[in-house]
C-alpha cells in the first residue's frame, strides 16, 4: 500500500474516468496527490473523497492548453508538498468526425487539448523535476488510437499519434540531459467514461448499447474500466518501473492484437 510513499502527483482529468481513479489509487498507494482540472465541483469530491480515506491532496483548476494554468498549478504544488516527482497527463477530448467532417475550429481544440496540453505539461514538470535529484515520472495518456486508425475520430487519431512521439522525443532528450526523469505512453482502449459516451452519442447511438456492443469486441470479453488503467498508471509512477522510459503501454483488453 505504499509504493508511491514520499512521492507528489499531479494528475489531470483527475475529476472524472481513468484521471479520478489514477489520483485515488496515487494517494492509496502513499502519494500526495494534486488533482487538476477545469471541472471544480467534481475535482473537489475526488479531494474530498481522499482526505476521508486518510490520504493528503489539493484541488487545482488547471486548463492545460494555458501555459499561466500551467505555472501556476506546479507553483501551488511545490508550495503546498515541496516538490513534484509524478506528472499524469491524462486530461483528454475526443470528436466522433472523420476527415470530412472535421472542421478546423474541431481540429484546433482536439489538438490543442490532446497535443498542446501534454507539451506544455512534460515541458513545465520537467522545469519542476529536474533539480530535485530524485526518481521522477511523466506518463503521458495516448490511445490505441495513437497507433492505428478509426475513420471516425480523425482528429483524436491525430492527436493521441502526436502524443505517442511527443513522448518518446522528450524520454529521450531527458536521458541525454542526465534528468533522472522517465517519460512513458499509456495506450487505453476502450473505457467506459463520459468520453467514451460522448463518442457513442457523437455516432447518433445510445450509450448503453454501444458499450455492450463494443465491449463483446474486445478478445478478454469486456470494455475497460478506469481503474485497469490506473493500475498500469501506478507501475509507471512507482520505482518499480525505474528502467523504463519511451515507452508505449498497450491496455485495450487484446483490441489491436486483432
Amino acid at each position: 500500500m505504499e509504493r508511491l510513499k514520499g512521492k507528489v502527483a499531479l494528475v489531470t482529468g483527475g475529476a472524472l474516468g481513468i484521471g479520478e481513479a489514477t489520483a485515488k489509487l496515487f494517494a492509496q498507494e502513499g502519494a500526495k496527490v494534486v488533482v487538476g482540472d477545469i471541472k471544480e465541483q467534481e475535482g473537489n469530491m475526488v479531494v474530498k473523497s481522499i482526505l476521508e480515506n486518510g490520504g493528503e491532496a489539493i484541488f487545482v483548476k488547471l486548463d492545460v492548453t494555458k501555459e499561466e494554468d500551467w505555472q501556476r498549478a506546479i507553483e501551488l504544488t511545490i508550495k503546498t508538498f515541496g516538490k513534484l516527482n509524478i506528472l499524469v497527463n491524462n486530461a483528454g477530448i475526443s470528436l466522433a468526425k472523420d476527415v470530412e467532417e472535421t472542421s478546423l475550429d474541431q481540429w484546433n481544440k482536439v489538438m490543442t487539448v490532446n497535443a498542446t496540453g501534454v507539451f506544455l505539461g512534460m515541458k513545465f514538470a520537467i522545469k519542476a523535476m529536474k533539480e530535485n535529484g530524485e526518481n521522477c515520472a511523466i506518463i503521458n495518456r495516448s490511445s490505441i488510437d495513437g497507433q492505428v486508425g478509426e475513420a471516425g475520430l480523425f482528429a483524436y487519431c491525430a492527436s493521441k499519434g502526436a502524443v505517442t512521439i511527443m513522448t518518446k522525443s522528450a524520454a529521450l532528450a531527458c536521458g541525454q540531459k542526465g534528468y533522472k526523469i522517465r517519460v512513458n505512453s499509456v495506450h487505453p482502449g476502450y473505457i467506459h467514461t463520459s468520453l467514451t459516451e460522448e463518442e457513442a452519442r457523437g455516432y447518433g447511438l445510445d450509450p448503453k448499447e454501444y458499450l455492450e456492443k463494443v465491449g463483446k469486441m474486445h478478445p478478454i470479453g469486456r470494455i475497460g474500466k478506469p481503474i485497469d488503467v490506473a493500475y498500469l498508471d501506478l507501475y509507471l509512477a512507482s520505482d518499480e518501473s525505474s528502467w523504463v522510459t519511451g515507452a508505449e503501454f498497450v491496455i485495450d483488453g487484446g483490441w489491436t492484437s486483432q
